[in-house]
């Protein structure tokens, strides 16, 4: 997938492991998409500072594992975390094998779509990487739902709102907070597509979330699921 302007989309990429950072710049390339590649967090934060000055301007999408050099903890989520606050609504995609809830919480709370977080022991098919970054360079939040799980074991769901929901309600908004479409809901779910609808606006009045744009309220709605 590319943007509107059929121009392949500009990725920074940051992965430590050779062989991996290798095997997804050649993924990518052959996907007419433009890559830089390094190696660790502060590379990753001076190469997307250098773009944003440069002609070209930011990147499309940054795609960062977390645990990089030197220590090898969580230097690319932070990284992350400071371009997303630098550059509000860089669209972000952490592909890694762990989970920080701190961290990931917090590329989250900013109210903004763009955010997308998968394991990589857990993406089955290759297509299922692309559509993420696809998506999360269109503006969408794409989390794995082994993500979504932990985030929400991390805060708390005591909320009142919450609460008032059915159960339906609760699963159409878990599926809302994995970044899928009421379409994508309602065939998971078995559902039709009213169905579905009914369920989200039934699921924003009980989070007293007020008028507004449906994709705004969607971000607002899968905050408080998470207690973000």
């Amino acid at each position: 997938m590319t943007r509107e302007d059929g121009v392949g989309l500009r990725v920074v990429l940051a992965e430590d492991s050779v062989i991996l950072r290798d095997g997804l710049v050649a993924l990518l390339t052959r996907r007419g998409h433009d890559v830089t590649a390094v190696g660790d967090g502060d590379a990753l934060v001076r190469e997307v500072t250098l773009a944003a000055v440069s002609p070209g301007g930011l990147p499309d999408i940054v795609v960062a594992d977390i645990r990089m050099p030197p220590t090898h903890t969580d230097e690319g989520m932070q990284a992350a975390t400071t371009l997303r606050e630098r550059y509000p609504g860089l669209p972000i995609l952490m592909f890694s094998q762990y989970v920080e809830t701190r961290y990931a919480s917090q590329l989250l709370a900013g109210g903004a779509g763009g955010v997308g977080y998968l394991l990589k022991d857990r993406v089955a098919e290759v297509r299922e990487f692309l559509d993420a970054v696809s998506r999360v360079a269109a503006g969408q939040t794409v989390l794995d739902p082994e993500v979504v799980t932990q985030l929400m074991g991390a805060t708390s769901t005591a909320d009142d709102g919450l609460a008032r929901l059915t159960s339906r309600e609760r699963e159409v908004l878990e599926l809302m907070a994995q970044g899928r479409s009421n379409g994508a809901i309602a065939e998971t779910l078995y559902l039709s597509y009213g169905a579905v609808e009914k369920n989200v606006a039934s699921i924003f009045t009980k989070l007293g979330l007020e008028t507004d744009s449906a994709d705004h309220r969607r971000v607002l709605a899968v905050l408080r699921y998470l207690g973000a």
